[in-house]
């Protein structure tokens, strides 16, 4: 029968025979607790001996130690509800069990934090898709906190205390932090769907339409974050976009589908020039580069007519992105000199003026 702390003591010391009782009772919860404790141990450093070659416990040898902690502290706890089970206290009962959902917090969060680099070596890494890297990031930010705040409830409710006015001011506070932060909250979440979409990813070339005046307009993705992304310039200069931003246009990358891409180079001869030689000399040029791909071949088009020039345009594919602009500037020096060799005019806006004298 559960009595009252001091009817308890009472009863043991006027009657023996419930002392004897109470020293059975406490026996049995200590041997019960030595027992599991011992076979706790055994079992965990069984296991432990069987598997501390596999590549995740030798590179998290405290998952172990955490496993006995967690195990110790159940046994504790049930010793002590154990004990506690002679007497009637229900606020004895109440912090103890609160208690004892913190410390099995610590432990659940010490365990996450071990197993969480495991996965980013040994999983992550050896996937295609960014999806797990965005949800491992967010559990090494946030385990902790939601596994405290989740037991901080618990203890809460296990004390009595009604926890909904603090949820519900919680969300109220909640909503206005994100009025206040919408920007950043929209950051973040296009951050999210940029590495889930992907239109690009870290090292792509892209074209920059935020570079400053008299700069590089396109450069390489070096970091993609929740918030902002940063893009090295091929001046080398780094520029943080908000992810949101990026969202909201169009992206051109140079490097999504493959590193080959074709260049197109405008280039005008006069009327009085020889069409086909001029077409020759610009392919020959063109193969002079090693970067050049000769499958498929270059190729010059006759584009328009203008007013003073036939304009051609050349098409050189390329095996690396990062040369596009060595190749405009190759084929455009080099052009220039084989026409001046091969008297092939690159016309400019010019008139011709007649005068005619009449006669009186």
């Amino acid at each position: 029968m559960v009595v009252p702390f001091k009817e308890y003591l009472n009863q043991i010391v006027s009657h023996p025979e419930e002392a004897a009782d109470a020293v059975i009772h406490v026996s049995a919860v200590l041997a019960a607790a030595a027992i599991s404790w011992c076979l706790l141990n055994a079992i965990t450093n069984k296991v432990e001996k069987r598997c501390h070659t596999r590549p995740f416990f030798e590179k998290n040898h405290r998952f172990f130690v955490l496993v006995k902690r967690a195990g110790h502290y159940i046994i504790a706890f049930l010793v002590g509800l154990g004990l506690l089970d002679m007497f009637e206290s229900p606020t004895t009962h109440k912090i103890f069990s609160a208690f004892m959902i913190m410390l099995l917090s610590s432990i659940a969060c010490s365990m996450v934090h071990n197993i969480l680099p495991y996965f980013e070596r040994y999983v992550s890494t050896k996937t295609d898709t960014d999806v797990d890297d965005v949800i491992l990031n967010l559990a090494k930010k946030f385990s902790g906190i939601v596994i405290y705040t989740a037991g901080g409830i618990m203890a809460l409710d296990t004390l009595g205390l009604n926890v909904m006015p603090f949820l519900a001011g919680a969300g109220v506070a909640g909503i206005a932090i994100g009025f206040a932060a919408k920007d950043t909250l929209s950051n973040i979440i296009s951050g999210i769907l940029l590495i889930i979409d992907r239109p690009l990813k870290v090292g792509d070339r892209i074209e920059i339409w935020a570079a400053p005046a008299n700069t590089a307009t396109w450069g390489d993705v070096v970091e993609i974050g929740l918030r902002a992304t940063k893009i090295r310039t091929t001046d080398n200069i780094i520029v943080i976009v908000p992810n949101n931003e990026i969202m909201n246009r169009d992206i051109v990358n140079y490097t999504a589908i493959s590193d080959e891409i074709r260049v197109r180079i405008e280039i005008g001869i006069s009327y009085e020039s020889d069409v086909k030689k001029a077409k020759e000399i610009i392919i020959n040029t063109s193969l002079e580069m090693d970067w050049v791909m000769n499958d498929p071949p270059p190729k010059v088009v006759v584009r328009n007519f203008g007013n003073s020039s036939i304009d051609l345009q050349a098409r050189v594919w390329i095996r690396d992105p990062r040369r596009r602009m060595d190749t405009i500037s190759y084929i455009t020096d080099h052009v220039k000199d084989a026409f001046d060799q091969e008297g092939i005019e690159i016309p400019y806006p010019r008139r011709d003026i007649i005068i005619r004298k009449e006669a009186p």
